[in-house]
């Protein structure tokens, strides 16, 4: 089978890149996505949809359960059993958003209080549990043992990389390959079970099945460097979180590792420091933004991410063009173009 040639740029008058190509082809599917949600979050205990629902109602993207209708629409599946596989990985996805919350110790999420602010860790951490549970209740029910794999594999390299992530957290000495890894596994693992289980509810041959593999890790680790950028570049009412979390919180991203990488004696001087979480005033933010405008290195992980994406869109060209395909491949332009 013969590839296209996509291109990851696009003509000027076409405007910036955007997910509406991708919400109007997933808009049927992701209604009946979201009538599954709504009715597997519910519980006899009130505490449970209300803090899941102030997450899930929060305003989200909701990209990984649309991938997962995006790639099943790519490669002419018919049948609806995606409906509820896209919302176990949405579960999943939130299910770990709680729990990074309260690993992290955030004060918001997606533009207002995060749930372990309202309702305390303990509540967070359970019903983050309770949504892993009915994420394998869904799998279970699809009773594909493939698809079963695909998604707790991916779980589990998930919760790896999230362990990976805080052990590296303060570390200044951390790589760029490293950090590759890290978000490969916390990011990308989803991104790629989300587009892959696509292909084998659709019976596709191997060849495609990695192709949707390779597509959804590629987008999610530009889209995991452009979230990075965008804690160094842009202010609090784009980014829906506070601004410099990643700072505070002493983990090396891409921009720092690239920051310390080329600063000098002083600025590294500075960056120990503050990774080791002795200099995180407003103040210190405000040096860090700027040294890392400096060493440009908040452009060059944007660079890196457009190389991610343009690896994302290569993988697909192996579909026949369709409109499919074109969302798909627009998504991954958006996803390292967009500010929030």
């Amino acid at each position: 089978m013969s590839a296209d040639i996509i291109p990851l740029s696009r003509r000027e008058d076409d405007g910036p890149p955007t997910l509406e190509p991708m919400l109007r082809l997933t808009a049927a599917g992701m209604n009946a996505v979201n009538s599954v949600i709504l009715d597997r979050m519910q519980s006899e205990i009130p505490l449970i949809p209300r803090l899941a629902g102030h997450l899930i109602s929060g305003g989200g993207k909701r990209l990984r359960p649309m991938l997962t209708l995006a790639s099943a629409e790519l490669v002419g599946y018919q049948g609806n059993r995606h409906h509820r596989l896209a919302a176990a990985v949405e579960f999943i996805h939130t299910a770990t958003l709680l729990h990074d919350d309260v690993v992290d110790g955030s004060e918001m999420r997606r533009g207002k209080a995060a749930a372990n602010i309202i309702f305390g860790n303990p509540a967070t951490v359970l019903v983050g549990d309770f949504l892993f549970s009915r994420s394998f209740e869904l799998m279970t029910e699809d009773g594909s043992l493939k698809v079963l794999k695909i998604l707790s594999g991916a779980s589990a390299i998930i919760a790896e990389g999230e362990v990976a992530q805080l052990s590296a957290q303060r570390k200044v000495e951390t790589s760029e390959e490293r950090y590759l890894d890290i978000i490969g596994a916390k990011t990308a693992a989803l991104f790629a079970a989300a587009s892959r289980i696509a292909a084998v509810v659709g019976e596709c041959d191997e060849a495609q099945e990695k192709a949707l593999d390779d597509y959804g890790r590629n987008l999610g680790i530009a889209f995991q460097l452009v979230d990075d950028a965008i804690d160094y570049d842009s202010d609090e009412a784009e980014m829906g979180k506070d601004r410099g979390d990643d700072f505070r919180e002493g983990k090396m991203t891409l921009p720092v590792i690239l920051a310390y990488a080329r600063g000098d004696e002083e600025e590294r001087a500075f960056w120990k420091g503050a990774i080791s979480g002795h200099r995180n005033s407003d103040d210190d933010l405000a040096h860090a933004v700027a040294l890392i405008e400096k060493r440009g290195a908040v452009e060059d992980t944007r660079e890196r991410a457009r190389h991610f994406a343009q690896r994302a869109i290569d993988a697909i060209s192996i579909f026949p063009d369709s409109k499919a395909r074109q969302a798909m491949a627009e998504a991954a332009l958006f996803a390292v173009a967009r500010g929030y």
